[in-house]
């Protein structure tokens, strides 16, 4: 398993990071397997796999039943998860107790918090042990208010971007994810700050990249961002799963060669 001080040596190094957002043990198990260094937890869980409209909708049990599923099929991946919707902002106490609760239960490495206002619970965190990455640019639990599109596109956004990422280290953050921002913004960003920042629709310069399991596979989604490249296809499982219903209709599933054989019906008083 990389660790902080890993991530920090990679960026001096000028060598790319990999994460992946995965939200189960044979997602978590293959990510491992391939090399991937950090997996996200996100809660974008939400609509991947439980068929939510947003984010909103996922609940800090959300997150801990697929954070825990996370950890045991890559025991040996730095695991970041996502403080859900509803449990920033609430009051400090509340913040905090959050905040313990999410990273004891689920054996986190680090928690992931969307948007500048978290540097409060940010430095607390920090204070206490918790390590938290932080989010900027688009951050989806706010989509509600900032749409799903390009963030910091004028000159304005871009200054109050780069002051919220400052804001964000100086806070305490370890790494910071830059979403759906120009590329030349990212780069300048990723040169100022000394901790990494990984991109997601945020260009090639920045200290790695973060996609979705879900979209590098094509696996169940309806949608393909611009920043998504697909690395493999899994709707291949659909005919399959029509050649097995077609199968069965025919009588051609199980064969004998699935079948378990053994003469004992003629021992059997029926």
């Amino acid at each position: 398993m990389k660790f902080l001080h890993d991530f920090m040596n990679m960026k001096s190094n000028g060598e790319k990071m990999t994460m992946l957002t995965a939200y189960d043990y044979p997602s978590a198990k293959q990510a491992e397997q391939a090399g991937i260094e950090t997996i996200l937890v996100g809660d974008s869980l939400g609509m991947t796999v439980l068929g939510y409209e947003s984010t909103v909708q996922v609940t800090m049990q959300d997150m801990k039943h697929h954070a825990k599923a996370v950890r045991r099929g890559a025991r040996d991946t730095f695991m970041v998860v996502d403080m859900p919707f509803g449990t920033v902002g609430v009051d400090d106490k509340t913040d905090m107790e959050n905040a313990v609760e999410l990273y004891q239960e689920t054996n986190a490495n680090a928690l992931k918090m969307e948007g500048a206002h978290t540097a409060p619970l940010i430095k607390r965190c920090t204070q206490s042990g918790i390590p938290v990455v932080a989010h900027l640019g688009l951050t989806p639990q706010s989509f509600g208010i900032t749409g799903y599109k390009l963030q910091a596109a004028s000159k304005e956004a871009a200054e109050e971007l780069i002051a919220d990422a400052k804001l964000m280290e100086q806070s305490g953050a370890v790494m910071l994810v830059l979403e759906a921002i120009p590329s030349d913004l990212a780069a300048t960003i990723t040169k100022t700050l000394s901790i990494p920042v990984i991109g997601i629709g945020a260009g090639a310069d920045t200290d790695g990249q973060v996609l979705v399991y879900h979209d590098v596979l094509n696996y169940g989604v309806d949608r393909k961002p611009k920043f998504v490249k697909r690395y493999g296809d899994f709707t291949t499982g659909v005919d399959a799963l029509k050649a097995y219903h077609e199968e069965v209709k025919a009588g051609l599933f199980p064969s004998p060669e699935f079948t378990y054989k053994k003469q004992i019906m003629d021992e059997v008083d029926a």
